[in-house]
């Protein structure tokens, strides 16, 4: 296919919602990429090859999905907003492998997807354009449910792929950057400008690649408990972890038990959140999670 027939570029887009009388629905993060370009670069970032089937997240009228379904053997995209589905049908008919469903991947049956469409056993990677106002929501639930993707690449809000991204001991650090990490290895892959999308967002995009650990870099004791104490060493980034702690787990712990777990794990506890390493959360969280069953 010709770059001139393809779907992203500001031509062929503005001719496909004027032809369907399509209006941007602001509730939806709806920004469709117009630039073919930084498509083709985001699934060079995914490593998607014909051996390998893509889920993709929100394909709007369907500009990645094409570049998609020319270099996967497979694709499966869902896409909420049922006024799509009728020019996807049409920007996307000479490609006989993708399927869309018109579903919130939020509420997806994966258990299904996979019987359905992914009984050849290639590895999946998801890749997708997300819309901003859900981004979070959507990777955790991606993450947190176990499946067997080998990586994650989005295009997503620049600020938050830095989040996700970040290191200890920078102003994005926090307890998004420790749950991304302990289930990827995330790298920011390019910088996307505002200027490539219809309609212009206010802020530029990022494409940030997640690959799947195949365990966690640290051992924990309980999931949940790590991750409710993560949370709570960033509750407010400007007070020590003593405080935080002491103030999340008032219920559960004594100030006195606590301050013995800092000199217990060897953690400072005049330190702040985002000076700790996965490491060292780990350490704080399996220390507590055991001294409060003790005390249960």
């Amino acid at each position: 296919m010709t770059e001139q027939k393809a779907i992203a570029t500001p031509k062929r887009t503005k001719e496909i919602l004027e032809k369907y009388g399509f209006s941007f629905k602001k509730s939806l993060g709806q920004n469709f990429l117009i630039d073919v370009n930084i498509l083709r670069n985001i699934i060079d970032s995914a490593g998607i090859t014909e051996e390998m089937n893509a889920i993709e997240v929100g394909p709007g009228i369907g500009a990645l999905t094409e570049q998609l379904a020319i270099a996967a053997n497979k694709v499966v995209a869902f896409e909420i907003d049922g006024r799509l589905l009728p020019i996807l049908d049409d920007t996307l008919q000479a490609y006989e492998n993708v399927s869309i469903i018109n579903q919130d991947i939020l509420k997806a049956n994966f258990e299904e997807v996979w019987d359905n469409h992914f009984q050849d056993g290639k590895p999946v990677k998801v890749v997708a354009n997300l819309p901003y106002y859900i981004t979070t929501p959507i990777l955790m639930q991606l993450l947190m449910a176990k499946l067997p993707i080998n990586s994650i690449t989005v295009m997503i809000q620049k600020e938050v792929a830095e989040r996700m991204a970040a290191h200890e001991n920078t102003k994005e650090y926090g307890s998004l950057s420790i749950a991304i990490q302990y289930y990827t290895e995330a790298q920011v892959k390019m910088i996307v400008p505002k200027t490539v999308f219809m309609p212009q967002p206010r802020v530029d995009s990022a494409v940030l690649h997640l690959e799947k650990r195949d365990t966690p870099p640290v051992h924990v004791e309980d999931e949940d408990f790590f991750f409710r104490l993560v949370q709570a060493s960033f509750q407010q980034r400007r007070k020590t972890l003593r405080n935080n702690l002491s103030r999340h787990f008032s219920d559960k712990l004594s100030k006195e038990e606590i301050e013995v777990g800092f000199e217990q794990t060897d953690i400072d506890g005049t330190r702040r959140g985002e000076s700790l390493n996965i490491e060292e959360f780990a350490t704080l969280a399996n220390y507590f999670y055991l001294e409060m069953m003790e005390n249960s």
